[in-house]
């Protein structure tokens, strides 16, 4: 099937991941656990998938990376997905969903986009 790639003013969460990835296999199963509404690109086959990821990564293609809008997250943790989903895709975070106590990263995030 062919996905098209995001648009930045679109509130949603896009997770750019690859085939036999341990990282994304373990983010994907935590959306998932948390029930957060998402999007998968697999940068293998999607045409320009590789160079967004690449456009978050520093040049690199690191995976998963979790673009919102105009930002984009290199290889976060669940969590960290719904502290910039709260801001960007609102409609992606789970109704009653209540973050971990923040810690000094969360805390750091936090102060960043508000």
């Amino acid at each position: 099937m062919e996905q098209s790639l995001p648009l930045a003013d679109i509130e949603e969460v896009v997770v750019y991941w690859r085939p036999g990835c341990g990282f994304c296999g373990s983010l994907l199963r935590d959306l998932d656990r948390l029930g957060v509404t998402y999007r998968q690109i697999n940068i293998w086959d999607v045409p320009g998938a590789a160079e967004v990821v690449r456009s978050f990564a520093r040049g690199h293609e690191t995976v998963p990376t979790v673009v919102m809008g105009r930002v984009g997250l290199v290889n976060p943790s669940a969590h960290e997905v719904l502290a910039v989903a709260a801001v960007h895709a609102s409609a992606s975070v789970p109704v009653g969903y209540e973050p971990p106590e923040p810690g000094r990263f969360s805390s750091w995030l936090n102060s960043k986009l508000h």
